[in-house]
């Protein structure tokens, strides 16, 4: 039994929707050994040695149904049994993982075995553990020859296993923030082998590293860092802290102790997680021990009057205090009966203790620190300590050396929360942990004393997030609040292009006209990485590694991805999400490589695109392959792109309120025309677009519809066109200064033989110098300026906006009677579009993009008519492609329209039962 082949898959895939691992297993003779035929003894071995497997359900879907699976019948395969036993080791190092699936390859004694996986390298661990775990659980005669290792042990196995996950996994903090994002809608990604995660994507992106954000001041993280300054600082402000000096030397501890008063506490100047420190020191010989212990994680050591009290954890985030907990040290209790030693095995047996983070609680270690505390009390590890009696085997509560932890939250005294949020706000931290002492946390510090003994930088979330008693308390919400207020955005929009044919020109296609809509665009392609139109790095990037490089770019505010069959044959896409997925055509390329033998399978491949589309699917009704695909999608939309203006799934899906594109014949040449409930919307014509060489290049054409497509529907009001009335319309969103100007610049470009006319506005919630400088953007380049406000006024007057622009642009030079102040805006658009005569080109920036739209595309000229409807369906013929199978495969396929699904998205096929 050997693995053959190992594929890591990034995103979504041919098998899953999220990470998965794909082993490519040869079982060879044991092929001929199911479960069942191994036995018993091989059963209950793996079930002794993975208890958890007794949870798996598998195919039964209940608890037992995995190893029920094993012992009936002939049983199961090993490669099936292999795909269990990588989920459950990957579960007990801490990762939900549940997903697997085992196929036969069609070569006897050949499976893939595909299963999720969190983190990378702990996935391909798990498989490779795994599979020694069943080859030392065979019998001696069937186990291949160097598969185990002498002397090899499944335990100690195991728990290298746990720690190396444990190293390569995000910390607690960091999972408590990412889930918390995660509920909010909010991607990530992992920058590197810690726990640096940017959330978020482009410009709108914010980065994390452990419980430190992207907003924490330099400053302050130092300033927590330096004990001795922050002492100085709270004890200026009267802050209750504890006497404190720095030392450098042994002599110069024993002075200080002196000076201070015993007992005293010494620890490392920036030391963390309670490494180095002892406390309640009585003693000049204590104190030098303490300082050289202090001395091995610091060249300085601080000297601390000690306080007495609990230890308390209070959470401060954006300047409020969100947790509180006391801390209490690892410790076994005496039971009259069994020895410390004893003791400290019964209490790892607790389900909720493990190895470091990997559950709530840390097992109990009889090591040289604990073996010290147990010295100055006076016992040994093998001391039978007297019933009721606490036994200590730290002097710190670190959940990370076996402390356990006590929400005490809403208990905790209003002048204590004060306190807190004090020390917090005047070292400046955003995300604050002070240890604070105190005999009763529910009394005031003014009435009982107590002490701050460090503010934290970075505290841990785990104390609160899984306390030992008490309630949970969810403190990573507040700081994805703090990082992205409700309402703000995290994500860029996303389309993705693939396709046999033309996905590269589709995708430089909509970026441009991103790029001219006023975004920065981030496009990948088969030559490259393109950032604001600018290639930033060369070769194929058309995988799921340029995906993620665009995303985490800072400057863009939308990503064009083109998507190749490579890519997701090899890890998948980079993305688990897109707003756009768009198919062009599957056409007769690249079959006979990674098991895609026919155009079927290649279709299945490139289906994932829209099979992940949230927002719009846009596919080819002149190819069937294409076409079918919609059955497979849950986009809220989908938009068919046909050259045959005829065809009837695409009507019948037009009349239904669906999404089109069609090319249409109209008096002056071919029309890209766009449909959307009911609304008929002439887009361009195709002659005026020069990669389509006087509109002849039909591949060019179907290409720019596809861009069209996904660009209007992805982003209704980015510089739309309008040119169906005898004056042309530029229709944008933009509400920025620098966005109206390069609107007013493309108005400028244009050949006009007429009049430039604007409707001008800015959101009521800009700043007065704003509004000013969008008026500015356009003053001067225009014949007449129709200033109006959005429909919602944002606590400004009904006329304030439109009369501050007018304003500006008179004090720009604008003459006075250039200037119409409209403030409703369908009354300003009504206004323009009637002004508008032959040769006119109108610029209007909207704010209710739907309904503007519409009345620019309904309003009606003296002597223009509507368009007229197409005419009624009939059995379809999809013709084979021209320009090089742009638009469908080399055979006319003909289909009926029964049995179709209608729903809100119009017309499509329904999902074809797969196995």
């Amino acid at each position: 039994m050997r693995i053959l082949d190992r594929s890591v898959y990034v995103g979504p895939s041919l098998y899953a929707r999220f990470p998965v691992i794909l082993l490519t297993l040869d079982l060879g003779a044991l092929e001929a050994w199911p479960t069942a035929r191994l036995g018993e003894r091989f059963i209950g071995a793996l079930a002794e040695a993975l208890p958890g497997l007794a949870e798996h359900g598998c195919s039964y879907r209940e608890p037992g149904g995995f190893l029920r699976r094993m012992r009936e019948g002939e049983g199961t395969w090993l490669g099936h049994v292999l795909e269990h036993v990588a989920i459950e080791l990957q579960n007990i190092a801490g990762e939900a993982v549940t997903f697997g699936k085992t196929r036969g390859t069609g070569t006897p004694g050949v499976y893939t075995v595909v299963y999720e996986y969190v983190q990378r390298d702990e996935g391909i661990a798990a498989g490779e553990l795994g599979l020694r775990l069943l080859c030392s659980l065979l019998p001696a005669e069937l186990r291949p020859e160097g598969s185990v290792p002498e002397g090899w042990s499944f335990p100690e196995a195991r728990d290298q296993y746990i720690r190396f996950a444990q190293r390569r996994a995000l910390g607690p903090s960091t999972v408590a923030l990412v889930r918390a994002a995660e509920r909010r809608g909010i991607p990530w990604l992992r920058l590197n082998d810690q726990s640096l995660v940017q959330l978020g994507h482009g410009k709108y992106q914010q980065r994390i590293q452990a419980t430190v954000t992207g907003r924490t001041p330099h400053i302050s993280v130092e300033l927590a860092s330096d004990k001795e300054e922050t002492n100085k600082i709270l004890a200026g402000l009267g802050l209750p802290v504890p006497q404190q000096e720095l030392v450098q030397s042994e002599t110069q501890a024993v002075r200080a102790a002196r000076r201070i008063g015993f007992p005293v506490v010494t620890k490392p100047y920036n030391g963390n997680h309670g490494r180095g420190i002892s406390i309640r020191l009585t003693s000049e010989e204590e104190v030098a021990h303490g300082y050289n212990v202090a001395r091995e994680h610091s060249r300085s050591v601080v000297i601390e009057s000690f306080v007495e009290g609990d230890d308390h954890r209070l959470l401060v985030v954006n300047g409020e205090l969100v947790a509180a907990t006391r801390r209490t040290p690892g410790h076994v209790v005496g039971d009259g009966e069994h020895s410390v030693a004893q003791l400290i095995d019964i209490v790892n047996q607790d389900p909720r203790r493990g190895v470091g983070h990997e559950k709530v609680l840390t097992r109990l270690e009889l090591d040289a620190q604990a073996h010290k505390m147990l010295e100055r009390a006076g016992l040994t590890a093998d001391t039978v300590p007297e019933k009721g009696r606490t036994v200590y085997l730290r002097s710190t509560a670190n959940l990370s050396t076996g402390g356990t932890a006590t929400d005490v939250t809403d208990v905790i005294h209003p002048d204590n929360r004060e306190m807190a949020e004090r020390a917090v706000r005047a070292i400046g931290l955003d995300v604050g942990g002070v240890d604070f002492l105190s005999k009763n946390i529910t009394e005031s510090y003014r009435a009982v004393g107590g002490g701050i003994c460090e503010v934290n930088a970075a505290p841990g979330f785990r104390m609160h997030v899984a306390p030992s008693e008490g309630t949970a308390r969810d403190v990573a919400e507040p700081v994805i609040d703090m990082l992205f207020p409700p309402g703000t955005p995290a994500r860029v929009p996303i389309a993705a292009i693939t396709g046999t044919n033309g996905k590269t020109t589709t995708a430089r296609m909509l970026a441009h006209i991103t790029k001219m809509a006023g975004y920065t665009p981030g496009l990948t392609t088969t030559d490259g990485v393109y950032i604001d139109g600018q290639r930033t790095v060369s070769g194929d990037m058309t995988g799921p590694v340029s995906a993620r490089m665009v995303l985490a770019d800072p400057q863009i505010d939308i990503a064009v991805l083109e998507t190749a069959r490579g890519g997701l044959l090899r890890a998948g896409m980079g993305v688990n999400e897109v707003n756009v997925g768009a198919v062009l055509n599957v056409q007769p390329d690249h079959l006979g490589l990674k098991g895609i033998e026919t155009l079927e399978q290649l279709a299945e491949v490139k289906r994932i695109v829209v099979e992940v589309a949230s927002d719009c699917a846009v596919l080819n009704a002149d190819d069937p392959l294409v076409l079918k695909m919609s059955g497979y999608t849950e986009a809220k939309h989908i938009c068919y792109v046909t050259l045959n203006p005829q065809h009837p799934l695409v009507r019948e899906h037009v009349r239904a309120g669906g999404r089109a594109c069609a090319l249409e014949a109209g008096v002056n040449g071919q029309m890209i025309t766009l449909y959307e409930k009911g609304a008929h919307i002439p887009l361009l014509w195709t002659h005026l677009i020069p990669a389509t060489l006087e509109g002849r290049a039909t591949h060019n054409v179907q290409n720019a519809m596809f861009a069209a497509a996904s660009t209007f529907f992805q982003a209704p009001g980015r510089m739309n066109v309008f040119d169906e009335h005898p004056f042309k319309v530029l229709f944008d969103y933009g509400h920025n200064a620098h966005a109206v100007a390069t609107m007013a610049d493309l108005a400028q470009r244009l050949e006009v033989a007429g009049r430039r006319i604007v409707v001008l506005a800015g959101p009521g919630d800009r700043r007065d110098e704003d509004l000013i400088a969008i008026a500015r953007a356009v003053a001067g380049r225009f014949d007449h300026y129709i200033c109006r406000r959005d429909d919602n006024l944002r606590d400004r007057k009904s006329d304030e906006v439109p009369r501050i622009q007018a304003a500006a642009l008179e004090a720009a030079g604008v003459p006075k009677e250039a200037i119409s102040i409209i403030p409703d805006e369908q009354e300003a658009i009504g206004t323009a579009l009637q002004m508008g005569q032959p040769g006119d080109l109108l610029l209007i920036f909207a704010d209710a993009l739907v309904r503007s739209w519409k009345q620019i595309i309904k309003f009606k000229p003296a002597g223009v008519s509507a368009p007229q409807p197409l005419p009624p369906p009939a059995a379809v013929s999809l013709e084979p492609g021209a320009d090089g199978g742009a638009a469908a495969p080399d055979a006319a396929v003909t289909f009926s329209l029964e049995g179709l699904i209608r729903d809100e998205r119009g017309v499509h096929f329904a999902p074809e039962a797969e196995d």
